[in-house]
């Protein structure tokens, strides 16, 4: 599937989402955010897709956040439900979504990047929430959950001087996973999926929503006494890959997963 702002690619069970305006260092208007938002949606509700890369055209820019250009001279931004980029208000999909960030991660392009599970990074890449420079907040959950992958005080030194950090910096601050040559973060990417893909994809989804859920539970207590209850964990308990794995164990052979 190819939208004029973001195309789509399947291999086997992964798919590759591609913000298409290198033109803006993808920078997204709302027909963009709605091209990716419809992209992502037919991800999660393909049963034979397991896994999503997000990244952008060019090794200039993953995504310069919200196009502000665009929305100087039409109004103010539709907002999604699916939060920007159809991605930052997206708490249903537990399905891995990795960001191979081959340049900049700008504002909305930083909170894009922080709402997905992994992300990798191209040496060049720069990491900001630059929005109070221009009279704005980073209010679809950039700041929410920088604070809370790398700690208040580290994102506070981020957030209140919208200052850029580099793929090094922000390796050390702890919300990026991986920094990578130029030129090579969708292959890196795409490694990490490999390893991803070899494990259950039932047991993957149980894993990240347990997890999700588990730091919106009150204590660790209720987290653990909670997670067996999680709709993925039940799934996965039902599930004929729930036997797969074990039978492949003892038999000493690769498992076989079907998703079901």
């Amino acid at each position: 599937m190819s939208e004029p702002f973001c195309i789509t690619q399947r291999e086997g069970a992964l798919t590759i989402i591609t913000i298409n305006r290198p033109e803006v260092m993808n920078a997204l208007h709302p027909p963009a955010q709605e091209a990716l938002s419809a992209a992502i949606d037919a991800f999660a509700a393909d049963p034979d897709q397991w896994v999503a890369i997000l990244t952008g055209t060019g090794d200039r820019a993953f995504c310069a956040g919200n196009d502000l250009k665009y929305q100087a001279s039409s109004g103010r931004p539709r907002r999604l439900d699916t939060g920007f980029g159809g991605v930052t208000s997206r708490f249903d999909l537990d399905k891995p979504l990795l960001a191979a960030v081959n340049g900049v991660a700008m504002g909305g392009g930083l909170e894009i990047a922080l709402a997905c599970d992994l992300i990798i990074a191209a040496e060049h890449a720069r990491f900001a929430l630059p929005e109070p420079k221009v009279g704005l907040a980073a209010l679809a959950g950039g700041i929410q959950r920088l604070g809370r992958q790398i700690g208040a005080k580290r994102a506070m030194g981020m957030v209140l001087t919208g200052r850029q950090v580099s793929a090094q910096e922000a390796l050390a601050l702890g919300f990026v996973n991986e920094v990578v040559p130029q030129g090579e973060a969708l292959a890196a990417a795409k490694r990490w999926a490999a390893q991803i893909l070899a494990c259950s994809p039932l047991s993957v989804r149980a894993s990240k929503q347990a997890m999700m859920r588990g730091l919106d539970e009150r204590s660790l207590a209720e987290a653990i006494a909670n997670e067996r209850d999680y709709p993925a964990a039940r799934a996965m308990y039902a599930s004929q890959d729930f036997v797969e794995g074990p039978r492949a164990f003892a038999g000493k052979r690769a498992p076989r997963w079907k998703g079901v």
